[in-house]
């Protein structure tokens, strides 16, 4: 079971979310406010940025795309990515959020990520303000481990708030979440919106292509996905792909919302033309069969318990 989330007016979030972290940075205006327009079009009405994304161009060209829309759409920003999870860096950086938004109300506050030097209190204290002002409709963690998460969300009851929903990174070859995240947000009833469903464009196909993106530009995701398997599963990934008749991507994008826990993610590019693909998912229909043959190509996490002689 899962919590859903809704809309101003009562909308429940979409299937699939869109993430602005390119906006302003990759994608320059007029290709963000395609893709945006794109992904409304199609029938996504959840849109998630942050603070730090390209040093405010996202939170500022996402603001100027709302219009009168407003109360139709679910907007997510994160806060403390740097700086601390201290009360005063949250207040004061989703002030600056807020306006770059120019909006007087955001859906979802994110804490960006765990600040193991602030008491999580602290932390927890400044969202339920912002939320008792009017200020948050939800309270989110983002890069917590579970035990971070189920953690908040006994320190959020103190203040008559809860934790409603988490966004931690899920794929096809990055599957740790399946071990305690997506189950413990099952229990906790505690939505999920995992990004980075393509693996940084891993899952694409493009780099067995020779293109470049964000592994061949970036360190981080070179390393993260550094592996040689999961290259290997991204190639036997695109050969099913082929065999199904359906791009790569909506494959990939729509076994990570397959999953039983019911998670929303959250799909991003630089262009309309790249993300397209990724909206086919929103109406693909993945079976039981084809989604075990995808998961086969990468290897099941471990559980949490050292009994593995007890599992089945």
């Amino acid at each position: 079971m899962t919590k859903t989330l809704t809309t101003p007016d009562g909308t429940p979030a979409s299937r699939l979310a869109f993430g602005t972290m390119q906006f302003g940075g990759r994608a320059d205006e007029a290709a963000s406010r395609d893709m945006f327009e794109a992904s409304y079009n199609a029938g996504i009405n959840h849109f998630d940025t942050a603070y730090v994304y390209n040093d405010g161009a996202s939170e500022k060209l996402l603001g100027s795309m709302i219009g009168d829309r407003r109360d139709k759409l679910l907007i997510a920003t994160k806060a403390a990515y740097n700086g601390g999870g201290s009360r005063k860096n949250i207040h004061d950086s989703f002030a600056v959020s807020q306006q770059r938004l120019g909006l007087d109300m955001v859906d979802v506050l994110y804490m960006h990520r765990f600040d193991p030097h602030t008491d999580l209190r602290e932390s927890l204290e400044a969202l339920a303000d912002l939320k008792a002002a009017g200020k948050i409709r939800y309270i989110g963690v983002s890069n917590f481990a579970a035990w971070q998460v189920v953690k908040a969300i006994g320190i959020a009851a103190e203040f008559d708030v809860t934790v409603d929903i988490l966004q931690p990174m899920y794929n096809l070859v990055k599957r740790q979440a399946e071990v305690e995240i997506l189950p413990m947000c099952a229990d906790q009833i505690v939505a999920c919106a995992p990004y980075s469903p393509l693996g940084g464009g891993l899952l694409t196909g493009k780099y067995a292509a020779g293109a470049g993106g964000r592994l061949t530009e970036d360190a981080g995701y070179a390393k993260r996905y550094g592996p040689e398997w999961m290259h290997q599963a991204a190639v036997d990934l695109g050969r099913i792909a082929e065999e199904e008749g359906t791009h790569v991507a909506t494959l990939a994008v729509a076994w990570a919302a397959a999953h039983p826990m019911g998670p929303t993610p959250i799909i991003s590019a630089r262009s309309t033309e790249q993300l397209e693909p990724s909206l086919a998912a929103l109406d693909h229909e993945m079976d039981a069969a084809l989604y075990a043959k995808l998961a086969a190509l990468s290897p099941t996490p471990p559980p949490a318990t050292d009994r593995l002689e007890e599992q089945t």
